[in-house]
């Protein structure tokens, strides 16, 4: 199943049998289609989530309680993807602990996730098992961000 660009694909949960590390994560996308489906897979997953629309919001959440992983999509207004990142990095108070998906449709994906310093980035749109297989290995390394120089 692919969860579409404009967040019209719903999924059901996995199978029974399968493992998943139940987790707190913050989903920060500003197409509220994409948000919300997003966010009610990982909650039928048995996820905690908590949402934001932009990087400004996400950062707000951040301080609110520290997640297990951020979600995070790259153009956003307000503040995007790469720039909330930084700032998370830059404060050095155990944010720049919290590892980062990169869940965006631009080009080169793979170059924004090398600058943030993720090992973690899909790109929309994306297959369902794709995405579960990426967030399942980010929850269980649980790598930081090492941002290039």
């Amino acid at each position: 199943m692919r969860m579409a660009a404009q967040g019209t694909g719903r999924a059901s949960p996995r199978p029974p049998g399968e493992s998943v590390t139940v987790a707190d994560l913050l989903v920060v996308e500003d197409d509220r289609d994409i948000a919300e489906a997003l966010s009610d897979l990982l909650v039928s997953l048995g996820h905690q989530v908590r949402v934001a629309h932009d990087g400004k919001e996400g950062l707000q959440r951040v301080e609110e309680r520290f997640p297990d992983l951020v979600l995070l999509d790259v153009e956003m207004p307000v503040l995007g993807g790469p720039e909330m990142a930084q700032r998370l990095i830059a404060h050095n108070q155990g944010r720049e602990k919290i590892p980062l998906l990169l869940l965006s449709a631009v080009m080169d994906l793979h170059l924004v996730a090398e600058r943030v310093g993720t090992p973690y980035y899909l790109s929309k749109p994306y297959e369902l098992d794709h995405l579960l297989a990426v967030l399942d290995r980010a929850l269980e390394e649980r790598s930081p961000p090492r941002p290039s120089p």
